[in-house]
């Protein structure tokens, strides 16, 4: 059976068309929509995310703002702690450590809490320290007592009250030693006097007279060198002090010591002019000539004097450009050392050709090799063996051990030393004392090199 219609088109047809159309229309709005939706809900997300990205940022900035709060607060209390510690240990460090104060003295900064530097706290009169409670109220620096006697001392020599003159109370005084004393006493010229220390012999000890009438006190007897035998350790010991140095004393030649006398004729017979007022205590000989040396001595009555001295004459002969150095008998060890020193740089200079020096600068050198054995010798010790002590003692006919420095030395021994070193020092003679002042200032800008020292000596002697 066929289909049948009364319209022009098929209505069928028509409706299928239209109905796709609209169809057609009706997913186009849909898809429409629906993209319209989804760019909406991009657009809501894509706000959504930015807010929340925004929320955390702020979030995190009010998070590290909370835990930078904290951070500085904690900073604070340790800056605190740490102030706080600092404070302590400073308190703790000055306790340990007072600060420096003014010296009521020398007005010189101080330390250790102490009022005064000790040398401004010592007595001017006794120079032993001073306690607040025995002061003297009056001067300050003095010990009560030791004030009465400044003001009106006793004579060192005779013990009793220096008279007042119309001038006032005069006394003389020792530069080094510091003794006061009648001037009466120095001026009558009959009181001994130490040929070594140079002190007058005081009340109530007695000095001992040496065979060409030279005096010693105790103390630099005890330590003299008396002879030629008890010298031999000394030489040795100076030989090696010159080695030290770099001036090794090669050749060899007597070391002698003698009396006044004899010290007197052998300066003649080498034509030395001694006209700087110095006594001679030391000679370097380089003529051949007689000499007459001690070799044995023994105490006289009460070990009062020095007497039955044992004589030896002796030719000495031209070996090298030196004889023989000469040295007077009897004086401490120590003195003895220095002039020795001086003589054997004389004797090395010779050795070695330096012939036509200037005067003043050659003593001045020879004075400080001098000063320069002296210097040590306040600590440094000098090991003899039993050997050589022995093998010099029974050599000499005294009873006493020879003055070989052995140990730590004395008090009297070093004060010896400081008298020694002053005397060089404070010497202002033409020749030995200009030229010693002369020649430490060389040395000193030669930063102490003697070699150098020496060249510029014998430039400045050709000049």
């Amino acid at each position: 059976m066929g289909w049948f219609s009364c319209f022009k088109h098929d209505p069928s047809e028509y409706d299928f068309k239209n109905a796709t159309k609209i169809s057609l229309y009706s997913e186009e709005d849909r898809l429409a929509r629906q993209k319209k939706e989804e760019e909406e809900e991009e657009i809501e997300m894509d706000r959504a995310k930015k807010e929340s990205l925004k929320q955390a940022e702020e979030d995190e900035a009010k998070r590290r703002l909370l835990e930078k709060s904290k951070k500085k607060g904690k900073g604070k209390q340790v800056d605190d702690d740490h102030h706080v510690e600092g404070k302590r240990q400073i308190k703790i460090f000055k306790d340990m450590h007072p600060p420096p104060s003014i010296c009521n003295g020398c007005k010189s900064e101080i330390g250790d809490g102490i009022s005064a530097n000790p040398q401004c706290s010592c007595c001017l009169h006794c120079h032993n320290p001073i306690s607040m409670h025995d002061e003297s109220a009056k001067k300050g620096k003095f010990h009560k007592d030791c004030y009465k006697e400044h003001r009106n001392p006793n004579c060192y020599v005779c013990n009793k009250k220096i008279p007042l003159t119309k001038e006032g109370r005069k006394f003389s005084e020792h530069e080094f030693w510091k003794e006061k004393y009648c001037p009466s006493h120095e001026d009558d010229g009959t009181l001994p006097k130490c040929c070594s220390c140079e002190r007058l012999e005081s009340c109530g000890t007695r000095y001992v007279m040496l065979a060409d009438g030279r005096w010693l006190c105790r103390e630099c007897l005890e330590y003299a060198v008396m002879d030629t035998v008890e010298c031999h350790h000394l030489h040795m010991e100076m030989r090696d002090f010159f080695e030290g140095l770099n001036m090794k004393i090669e050749k060899e030649f007597p070391l002698l010591l003698v009396e006044k006398e004899a010290l007197n004729k052998a300066e003649k017979e080498e034509k030395i002019d001694n006209n700087y007022g110095i006594i001679t205590r030391g000679i370097c000989l380089s003529e051949e000539q007689m000499v007459k040396s001690v070799t044995k001595w023994r105490n006289g009555p009460n070990t009062q004097l020095i007497e039955d001295m044992d004589w030896k004459s002796q030719m000495v002969e031209r070996k090298c450009e030196v004889t023989a150095i000469l040295i007077l008998y009897g004086l401490p060890r120590l003195l003895t050392g220095y002039i020795l020193a001086h003589e054997m740089m004389h004797a090395w200079l010779r050795l070695k050709g330096y012939r036509n020096l200037d005067t003043v600068l050659e003593e001045g050198l020879c004075q400080v090799l001098g000063h320069m054995w002296l210097e040590p010798q306040t600590y440094a010790t000098t090991d003899v063996t039993s050997a050589e002590v022995a093998a010099t003692a029974s050599s000499s006919s005294s009873s006493r051990t020879p003055p070989a420095k052995k140990g730590d030395p004395s008090d009297f021994e070093k004060k010896l030393v400081k008298f020694c070193k002053y005397q060089i020092e404070a010497d202002e003679s033409p020749v030995y004392g200009v030229g010693f002042k002369k020649v430490s200032k060389m040395m000193e800008s030669n930063d102490y090199n003697l070699k150098d020292t020496l060249n510029k000596i014998v430039t400045a002697s050709k000049t």
